[in-house]
């Protein structure tokens, strides 16, 4: 692996440990979603149902440990320290991108996972520029040496036009996408990478047989703003501007829905009222990455089962205060939404 991936890796781990990557000025709009309470719920905190549906696996709550990283010894540290942790849980987990271990072999292990998490929903991980190049063959290789139980095929050309020999071309993705729908033998799942994915790019996903996005949408952890603390000169300039660009992950999630796609909310998602207001929109799960690998770091993996329990307790009251046995339940609560998310939704 180049010197070059192997730096932004590490690089990525430091900045995604702070708080200087986060978006600026835009939130993700959740905190637009306003539930209605009810005082007689009728209904004891021990009957609620969080299980979920998702890509074929049923997950104990609609949560994913989001993709991160991979390719370097302390990336495998910590995919493998999360993979634990999403098993014993019974949540879903995302991989980094593959783009390493594809070009260097011997970083595979930093992505294996399945060793310590058999039965966990995994998702495996390769840029749709790369897929674009990739041959079908050489993808379904990837999946197959990790286990992976569905394939993010991601998109992120904003970070891409700052990231310091980021890729400039972009033509071909619908195709791609077309042709891993059609050749591979998991799912696709049409991943953003902080921007969110707006109703005309969802229409077209559902078009060529895409039927599950991951949002990341804008409010959480900025990719743009990531690259940009990397870069120099007019891409830095680049960068500072484009730092707030994207969908808020609400509208997103709503959008996408619309759209006919089943939804991973990532993006900006923090505690329990954040995944209960995402399935409030309609979306199947939601996808926690920078604030529980915080956890990890800071209090190695009981901090991060910590913050995790708290996430649920927190879903689980926002349930119950809206007399939600279920999630079924949930999606159909009574709410009010604030006017900049119905502006997005008109």
């Amino acid at each position: 692996m180049s010197s070059e991936i192997q730096q932004r890796k590490v690089d990525h781990l430091d900045l995604c440990a702070t708080d200087e990557v986060a978006f600026r000025d835009r939130t993700t709009l959740l905190e637009e979603v306003r539930l209605v309470h009810q005082s007689l719920p009728d209904i004891s905190l021990d009957e609620l149902d969080t299980t979920t549906e998702l890509l074929g696996k049923t997950l104990k709550a609609p949560i994913v440990i989001a993709g991160m990283t991979g390719g370097t010894d302390r990336a495998g540290e910590v995919n493998h320290a999360l993979a634990k942790i999403a098993e014993r849980r019974g949540y879903g987990f995302g991989l980094g991108s593959q783009r390493a271990m594809q070009r260097e072999p011997a970083t595979a292990w930093t992505y294996q996972v399945r060793e310590h998490a058999p039965n966990v929903l995994l998702l495996g991980n390769v840029g749709v520029v790369q897929a674009r190049d990739y041959t079908t063959e050489v993808i379904a290789k990837l999946v197959a040496d990790i286990g992976a139980d569905a394939l993010c095929v991601h998109m992120n050309p904003a970070m891409e036009l700052v990231q310091p020999g980021g890729d400039r071309d972009f033509r071909g993705g619908v195709d791609t996408y077309a042709r891993l729908v059609k050749e591979l033998e998991v799912p696709v799942v049409a991943k953003e990478t902080g921007n969110g994915i707006s109703y005309e790019v969802a229409a077209k996903l559902h078009a060529v047989g895409v039927r599950t996005v991951d949002v990341s949408g804008a409010g959480g952890t900025s990719w743009v703003g990531v690259e940009t603390l990397r870069a120099e000169g007019a891409k830095r300039e680049l960068g500072e501007l484009l730092w707030d660009w994207g969908i808020p992950t609400a509208a997103s999630t709503a959008l996408s829905v619309r759209a006919g796609m089943s939804v991973i909310a990532t993006g900006g998602i923090r505690t329990g009222v954040d995944i209960a207001r995402a399935v409030v929109l309609g979306a199947t799960a939601g996808g926690i990455a920078r604030n529980v690998y915080k956890a990890l770091q800071e209090g190695g993996p009981e901090g991060a089962e910590a913050f995790l329990d708290g996430v649920e307790q927190q879903l689980r009251a926002v349930m119950l205060l809206t007399g939600s046995r279920n999630l079924a339940d949930l999606r159909t609560a009574p709410r009010m939404l604030g006017a900049e998310l119905r502006s997005w939704l008109d």
